[in-house]
């Protein structure tokens, strides 16, 4: 089954879902050349266990997260609804956008992008600096954009 990512409706709950942990990981796989994680620690380990953020947008014109596991909504303060309702643009405050999209656009053109270096707040207004971070294209099996991708396991509180 196919979810409707680029929809403007309500996103269906994607945090332990099969075909979006698929989406993700193969997607990774393809344009990164190694795996995200093993395959066979599946979806819920992904979302309730990993030590390393995973958040996804999706293909709307001002594109909304999709998907963030337990360890991005602790780290940006977020529960799903709230994340999953969020326009990805303000994931960064609004000097830094500008910044976020020639990432999107490189992402975009190149397929993904690694060791990103950038700066993020948190729903508390608590900036941090997200480290090394890899942002991929989330392409589906026939080759259709499905939104973005980003990962990391570093950052740095901004003081």
């Amino acid at each position: 089954m196919k979810h409707p990512l680029g929809a403007a409706a309500r996103t269906p709950d994607l945090s332990t879902d099969l075909v979006y942990f698929k989406l993700l990981t193969e997607s990774y796989q393809r344009l990164v050349g190694k795996p995200l994680v093993d395959p066979a620690l599946g979806p819920t380990w992904l979302y309730r266990s990993a030590r390393f953020i995973v958040v996804a947008h999706n293909t709307d014109p001002d594109p909304r997260f999709v998907y963030a596991n337990q360890s991005a909504q602790d780290l940006f303060g977020y529960g799903w609804e709230e994340f999953t309702s969020l326009p990805s643009r303000l994931s960064a405050e609004a000097p830094d956008r500008e910044e976020r999209q020639r990432l999107l656009d490189a992402v975009g053109t190149n397929g993904f992008i690694e060791n990103y270096r950038g700066l993020r707040v948190r729903k508390s207004g608590a900036r941090f600096w997200m480290e090394d971070g890899l942002v991929w294209q989330l392409m589906d099996a026939d080759g259709k954009h499905r939104g973005q991708a980003a990962t990391f396991s570093r950052w740095t509180d901004e003081v």
